[in-house]
């Protein structure tokens, strides 16, 4: 077992990569790791929140005032986030159409959330340390960081440029998403604006794909080598050494530990703020495509309640 965690510092990348499952004659993967890590993801997501909904709803009259209370904790903070995101960030950019665009962001924010958290547990290191034959052939039923996959980034992405397009269709017509495109510049301007235009379109999810993979991978990377490390100091400690090396084993082991809990931590961060930045950034790219009267509107509102405020003071 040592020996094979000491190898991990020279390929940490295969540690973190997707593992094929079910493959065809033609060598086509029909299942892989990241499939059943997706699809397990799915199923917590909609049983989490289904759960949380029980627990949230309003209770019978006879509870009195108590029937508006949220009747546990693990749903009251998954009701403090969805509040936080409606109110902080749905509102202040899509006002009256918040409700409408809330179920579907909602979705991919948890989702998403749910993914990078279960890429934090080492479900792939615990199957293979139960059927040692798996990892001899390299396979996986589920386990590693779907997020971690660009195609699936990529698949998220292209959900989140489907919803900004199609709002913005809805939004402003066919009429008013082509004018978009020219940036309400002078006509002698459009050979250049619209090109910029549309390739801000793509450019856009592309964007969220690879932000999203990029953060989920560089991490794991950086957990697998320094706990490699710590394997590698453990061996200097266990093998037949010097009391100088010894020592270095010391160092090494409690450094990359240390470490390696550290950016443990740090990636538990990380899974929470990916799953923000992806929800927030596809909620301003559909706020982009409206009408601008709507922005007007709620800065006149804005300032109306802020001179309300003081004038009350």
């Amino acid at each position: 077992m040592m020996p094979d965690l000491l190898t991990l510092a020279a390929d940490p990348i295969s540690q973190v990569v997707n593992q094929r499952w079910a493959v065809g004659g033609d060598g086509t993967w029909y299942w892989s790791a990241h499939i059943g890590n997706l699809l397990l993801s799915g199923i917590l997501t909609v049983a989490l929140l289904w759960f949380a909904a029980s627990k949230i709803k309003t209770g019978p009259e006879s509870d009195g005032a108590a029937r508006y209370v949220t009747r546990n904790k693990l749903a009251h903070f998954i009701e403090v986030i969805i509040c936080y995101i409606r109110d902080e960030v749905l509102k202040p950019f899509l006002g009256k159409r918040t409700n409408k665009f809330l179920p579907i962001l909602l979705s991919i924010f948890f989702f998403i959330l749910i993914n990078n958290l279960l890429g934090l547990i080492p479900i792939s290191k615990t199957l293979w340390l139960i059927f040692p034959e798996w990892k001899k052939e390299h396979i996986l039923p589920l386990g590693m960081t779907a997020t971690q996959n660009l195609f699936v980034t990529a698949g998220l992405a292209l959900i989140a440029f489907i919803i900004i397009n199609a709002a913005g269709i809805k939004e402003l017509g066919i009429g008013g998403y082509l004018k978009h495109l020219t940036a309400e510049t002078p006509p002698v301007l459009w050979p250049l604006m619209i090109p910029i235009e549309i390739a801000s379109t793509f450019i856009k999810p592309i964007a969220l794909a690879i932000r999203l993979f990029a953060n989920m991978t560089a991490g794991h990377i950086l957990m697998v080598v320094l706990f490699s490390f710590a394997a590698s100091g453990v061996m200097l400690l266990t093998g037949d050494t010097s009391a100088g090396l010894k020592g270095v084993g010391v160092l090494v082991t409690l450094a990359s530990f240390v470490g390696a809990t550290g950016i443990f931590f740090l990636e538990l961060l990380v899974a929470f703020i990916q799953a923000f930045v992806f929800t927030f950034l596809t909620t301003v790219f559909i706020s982009q495509l409206e009408h601008h009267e709507h922005h007007d509107e709620h800065g006149h509102a804005d300032a109306s309640h802020h001179g309300h405020e003081h004038a009350h003071a």
